[in-house]
């Protein structure tokens, strides 16, 4: 089995916090999607299995049109067996999750949304500089279940200054209560080139309080499991049959293939990647030239990916794998550090499989480094 993600890289506005790959400028979204088209006709022989999961990232997916969106599903159609697609997820902003599009998706093969809600607070939305308010992140979801879409998930991010513990406490609560089975969230992050750095560089706002943030992850992780949700992943709450499955074969190693610019691919040994800038994805393709990089992963490449991906999940590490795998040097190092995580309570076993305490979890990537081998 294999996986397809579609990065449409298009947004009606910037929020503060984000560094993905996109644009506000929506002139050359017809030449996109025309150029995302003929990488899927020139791309396709690269999975020759059956197609298990297929993902709209962003960028914000839902801002394509009806048209937009069935011409993808007719190409993906025409060159890969999707007989045995179990999910489609699409991202979307709740301002774009009208009756008059949800009407729409219920005839398509979308059976997945992961609505980008970040918070239930006007404060929050107006320091992220969300599209939407307050009001809208909450009828969206309803409006979605009214149409019989009951596999949602909802992004919230912790951790900011305005963001007090009692608001955070009513933000899980507000996605308890509307049926919310699945949660992706993540601690505001401060990245380079963003409208956040700047603010905070300037002295308009106040810096990221690491403690502040780390209370507010323990308590997502006690909330969540108090009402029946499983981190699975650092950053991902599911209950029982509502896991994400495109996302679950990244982290257990399944192939699959990316469109669009920015957009990964990874065939096991090899990982490939887009160009990041819209102009150049457009004209490359117009010539029939694939804008792409491939990278061949080294064991030592193979092990650090399975060190930082198997710690944030609780699909964890196989010591037996490890050693069958990556040779005496590799192996000897992995044997060293992962006593000393033991040794410090960072880590444990469970059926077999290395995996973090729940004490460490909030450290998951530094954590993972230690493990790393560096020639």
């Amino acid at each position: 089995m294999a996986g397809i993600y579609l990065h449409i890289p298009y947004c009606k506005q910037k929020c503060s916090y984000c560094d993905f790959h996109f644009s506000t400028n929506l002139n050359s979204k017809n030449e996109l999607i025309s150029s995302l088209l003929k990488e899927i006709e020139l791309r396709y022989q690269e999975i020759n299995e059956p197609i298990e999961t297929i993902y709209f990232g962003g960028g914000t997916p839902s801002i394509l049109s009806n048209q937009e969106l069935d011409s993808i599903f007719n190409k993906l159609n025409k060159h890969f067996d999707l007989s045995s697609v179990k999910e489609v997820t699409l991202e979307a902003n709740p301002d774009d999750l009208t009756k008059e599009k949800l009407a729409y998706f219920q005839n398509t093969p979308i059976n997945r949304f992961s609505i980008g809600i970040q918070s239930f607070f006007e404060e929050d939305l107006r320091l992220m500089n969300r599209a939407h308010n307050a009001l809208e992140a909450e009828n969206c979801i309803k409006l979605t279940q009214d149409f019989g879409f009951d596999n949602l998930t909802i992004d919230l991010i912790y951790g900011s200054n305005t963001t007090t513990h009692e608001m955070w406490r009513q933000n899980l609560q507000k996605a308890v209560d509307l049926g919310i089975n699945h949660i992706s969230s993540y601690a505001l992050t401060v990245e380079e080139k963003t409208i956040l750095n700047r603010k905070i560089e300037k002295g308009e706002w106040k810096p990221i309080n690491d403690k502040h943030q780390s209370d507010q992850f323990d308590y997502l992780v006690n909330f969540l499991e108090s009402n029946g949700f499983i981190q699975y992943e650092i950053s991902n709450f599911g209950k029982p049959g509502y896991f994400s499955q495109h996302n679950s074969n990244y982290w257990k190693g399944i192939p699959y293939i990316g469109f669009g610019p920015s957009a990964h691919s990874f065939f096991g040994n090899k990982r490939a990647w887009n160009i990041a800038n819209n102009a150049k994805y457009i004209n490359n393709l117009k010539n029939n030239n694939l804008p792409l990089e491939i990278e061949t992963l080294n064991l030592k490449d193979q092990y650090n990916e399975m060190m930082m991906i198997g710690l944030r999940t609780i699909y964890g590490i196989d010591p037996i794998l490890v050693k069958s795998t990556f040779g005496k040097l590799i192996s000897a190092h992995f044997d060293l550090e992962i006593e000393q995580l033991f040794k410090e309570n960072l880590v444990q076993q469970i059926d077999g499989k290395i995996v973090l305490t729940k004490e460490a979890k909030f450290f998951a990537d530094g954590i993972a480094s230690r493990l790393f081998y560096v020639d």
